[in-house]
């Protein structure tokens, strides 16, 4: 807790007042990273005119994103918390009528879920140190996954 309360420029004793432990700190950091991410998949829901945009934008969000994000698949704490759990919950909606939206509109081949786009962007999105072609490599994966995803002739 001494290195995140000089990190953050703050006491430790700041920081204690805030999170008790170290756990109650993390699992705060969790549901932040959640909400952001929902709100990834709405704008992503949002402003993507098919199935494959609206991907290509959340995991973009995430990519760009990655070195803010604290989750289960970049090594953060599962979510305890019911309301965590519930955005969690509200995410995997929103990506499951994406999925919807794009077989109905033949963009989309059956059977993708969205645990499948989930464990693909947090791949890309894991965080690491500055890298100034990671981020083009990551989206040029990207291109090629969802291409994957159309259905095949």
């Amino acid at each position: 807790m001494a290195t995140i309360a000089a990190d953050a420029g703050v006491g430790v004793g700041t920081l204690y007042r805030h999170f008790a432990t170290r756990d109650d700190l993390l699992n705060h950091l969790t549901h932040r990273s959640f909400e952001q991410v929902l709100a990834n998949a709405l704008a992503a829901e949002r402003r993507g005119p098919n199935a494959t945009e609206c991907f290509r934008l959340f995991i973009d969000a995430a990519i760009s994103q990655r070195n803010e994000l604290v989750l289960p698949l970049h090594g953060g704490p599962p979510p305890t918390s019911p309301a965590t759990k519930a955005v969690r919950n509200e995410i995997h909606q929103i990506l499951r009528r994406v999925i919807e939206r794009g077989i109905k509109d033949a963009t989309l081949r059956p059977g993708i879920t969205p645990h499948d786009i989930i464990v693909f962007g947090a791949m890309l999105a894991q965080p690491r140190p500055t890298d100034p072609g990671w981020d083009a490599t990551c989206r040029r994966l990207l291109t090629t996954y969802l291409r994957g995803l159309r259905p095949g002739p």
